[in-house]
């Protein structure tokens, strides 16, 4: 089969939040003018955790097309919602592939948990169920923007993440389920094999010669590790999107 991109033979995917925006706020204009520049010399794409829409409104800015237009590849959820050059993919379900009664009874577990919880403040959408997994923010996902930065400070000092993480490794092991800590407020629940690494299965028909990466969590428990350290990639580990902007300057001659 031809490909689709014969004068371009590398690909480079990015993480969004924290890698080419601030967690859950909107891509600058600068990233933005570097990200086209670069699709001049690379195919590019981005893979999120979190649902198509979220991601989209964060590429929501003056001056910017739809994001199935600014990249040639656009994942959600990990690529189980997925665009390429602007036309949507195969998907995938959670809910398929988990059944209702043991979704049910997850679901109940995790709500019972964060009821007893004793942590500063809590808001409200404590699960968020999304088409591929869902997300689990302690706090809930309505917190503001500070009430985010002043979450992640408490969970990095207290591990509230972390503990949840590991009583629901336990509770249900034979689920065959993913936990994965990402973001500020929250970690994600997904099938086994379904983290970053499943948006390489809509990319492989192409045959890159080399397929490089660029994320924030890229420690082992991290949302970008899988991918990360895949040998199927080239892993970049960033501190936030001026560090994105700075290594792609360097590597890319941009």
């Amino acid at each position: 089969m031809a490909s689709a991109f014969p004068d371009r033979r590398t690909l480079v995917l990015f993480d969004v939040d924290n890698t080419l925006t601030p967690a859950r706020l909107p891509v600058s204009q600068e990233m933005l003018a570097l990200l086209r520049a670069l699709r001049k010399k690379v195919v590019t794409g981005v893979v999120g955790g979190s649902d198509f829409v979220k991601i989209s409104e964060q590429f929501t800015v003056p001056g910017a097309a739809p994001l199935v237009e600014e990249f040639d590849y656009a994942f959600g959820e990990n690529g189980l919602t997925a665009y390429k050059l602007g036309k949507p993919l195969p998907s995938q379900s959670f809910i398929k592939f988990l059944g209702e009664e043991k979704y049910k009874t997850l679901v109940n577990f995790i709500l019972h948990y964060v009821a007893d919880l004793d942590i500063p403040i809590k808001r409200g959408t404590f699960v968020e169920f999304r088409n591929g997994m869902i997300n689990v923010s302690p706090i809930g996902r309505n917190a503001s923007h500070q009430e985010r930065l002043d979450f992640l400070a408490y969970d990095q000092q207290h591990g509230v993440r972390a503990a949840f993480v590991k009583v629901l490794q336990e509770k249900f092991s034979h689920y065959g389920l993913t936990f994965s800590i990402g973001g500020q407020i929250s970690f994600d629940v997904f099938p086994n094999g379904w983290d970053k690494t499943f948006c390489l299965n809509h990319v492989a028909d192409e045959k890159f010669e080399a397929i490089h990466f660029f994320g924030d969590k890229t420690h082992k428990g991290g949302n970008d590790h899988e991918i990360f350290a895949d040998p199927r990639t080239i892993g970049h580990t960033v501190t936030d999107p001026a560090d994105t902007m700075r290594q792609l300057k360097e590597l890319f001659n941009l």
